[in-house]
């Protein structure tokens, strides 16, 4: 009796450790970076994908979401996405246009109203274009999450383009960028967001082209109090998988996916919107001083900086011509 009863012991125990096993083999923990702080709208995206994709599949698809480049900076991402080691990501389209051109066309000044305006612009025909040509980067894009307008930040009130000349501005490090910022007097400098206040603080900065989210959540106004709107861009990222691990999963997987991704990009627009206003209030009460500025002295170049592009990719000239038509 006490031999069977052993047994029967070693029986259950066995079977228990292969049922955890196998729990543990369908259980997916999966990855996705972007280079925001934990306060911005992106973050919340990701945060919203994973909460949505673990309940959607009783906690099978575990989503950990890391800001601020804890798995590298953009490019670094990329690679680890082509190879499959990192699932998801939210890059700007500003670090995508270095593998399709054709996301400059979000960054041309002065095409969006606001916010609102440009996340209509993601459901053109050329916006979906843009995703579709990812694939052949080894990304899958699924669809766009959007920040505030950008601004002006400035250590001295910055009221006309004017005021900008000869002055060091943290910019974007994409050619549109340097384009439109040269365009404006002003030298453009490539800076990680880590590095931006204690450049401010030393004066190796004068100014910061900025969006109230990351504004906010870094504060960077407390270093160049001065906060013009001059609303000259919009700033949008994409939303992506891996090609080579959305090439593994099952249709059910994409399906599923597809459905917990469409639902957070919806929420993450209106999100953007409502912050856009909310971020300005908070930028206020914590400091930062508005500048009333000339706007027809910025807007008076765009035009030169926006036919430059349009010029050189199809694509961006069409996108162009829709967003316009919103």
């Amino acid at each position: 009796m006490k031999a069977q009863f052993k047994k029967l012991t070693r029986g259950l125990i066995t079977g228990l450790m292969l049922s955890v096993a196998a729990v543990g083999a369908h259980a997916q923990s999966l990855k996705l970076g972007h280079i925001t702080p934990p306060t911005h709208v992106w973050h919340q995206v990701g945060e919203k994908i994973s909460a949505d994709l673990a309940a959607s599949t009783d906690g099978k698809m575990k989503l950990a979401v890391s800001p601020l480049q804890k798995l590298g900076n953009e490019a670094q991402m990329i690679n680890l996405m082509q190879a499959g080691a990192q699932q998801f990501g939210i890059f700007t389209v500003g670090g995508l246009s270095n593998r399709e051109e054709s996301f400059l066309a979000w960054s041309l000044p002065y095409v969006f109203q606001d916010v609102a305006h440009a996340t209509r612009a993601a459901n053109t025909p050329a916006a979906k274009e843009m995703l579709k040509r990812l694939e052949a980067h080894g990304l899958v894009g699924l669809g766009y999450a959007f920040a505030g307008m950008r601004h002006v930040l400035s250590l001295q009130p910055v009221a006309s383009a004017t005021d900008l000349a000869n002055k060091k501005i943290r910019s974007f490090p994409s050619p549109v960028y340097n384009d439109w910022w040269n365009a404006n007097g002003a030298a453009p400098t490539a800076l990680p967001l880590s590095e931006v206040a204690p450049s401010l603080t030393t004066k190796l900065l004068d100014a910061v082209d900025i969006d109230l989210d990351a504004l906010v959540g870094l504060k960077f106004h407390q270093q160049a109090p001065n906060l013009t709107l001059t609303r000259h861009m919009a700033f949008p990222s994409v939303i992506v998988v891996s090609k080579k691990w959305w090439d593994s999963r099952s249709q059910a997987d994409r399906d599923l996916i597809l459905k917990v991704v469409a639902d957070a990009e919806q929420w993450g627009y209106q999100t953007a919107i409502d912050a856009d206003e909310s971020n300005l209030a908070k930028a206020k009460a914590d400091g930062a001083m508005i500048v009333e500025a000339d706007i027809g002295s910025f807007q008076a170049v765009a035009e030169k900086v926006r036919a430059q592009y349009i010029a050189r990719n199809p694509l961006i000239a069409d996108f162009y011509a829709q967003a316009k038509g919103l």
